[in-house]
């Protein structure tokens, strides 16, 4: 099956759900902060959709095909987690980053 844009939109999403998941999940384990429950549930729910996109896409997608887009969650989780959650960005979690999405480019490719 070739990729259409609803297809390519639907990975956008997913993709989109596990990196917000992870940030909800980051605020909801900070110590006292309010609304920690509201903000676990809604870790919960958006990595639930996520879950159920990817899988979805796993059954008309060979998962070789799939896998690069899941390799840029890792610059995007690292970016929002600069924007959103204020964490200090060192040169060398660039570098580890720009290496384990390397690494993932070179697998898919092969």
């Amino acid at each position: 099956m070739t990729m259409t844009p609803i297809a390519f939109g639907l990975v956008v999403v997913a993709e989109s759900c596990s990196v917000v998941g992870q940030i909800f999940f980051k605020h909801a384990m900070g110590g006292d902060a309010p609304g920690k429950k509201a903000k676990l549930t809604a870790g919960i729910a958006t990595k639930a959709v996520e879950f159920f996109l990817w899988n979805g896409l796993l059954s008309q997608f060979d998962l070789s095909y799939l896998y690069p887009f899941d390799g840029l969650n890792r610059i995007v989780l690292v970016l929002a987690a600069w924007i959103f959650l204020k964490e200090k960005m060192t040169l060398n979690l660039w570098v580890g980053v720009l290496l384990i999405s390397a690494g993932v480019v070179l697998v898919s490719a092969s």
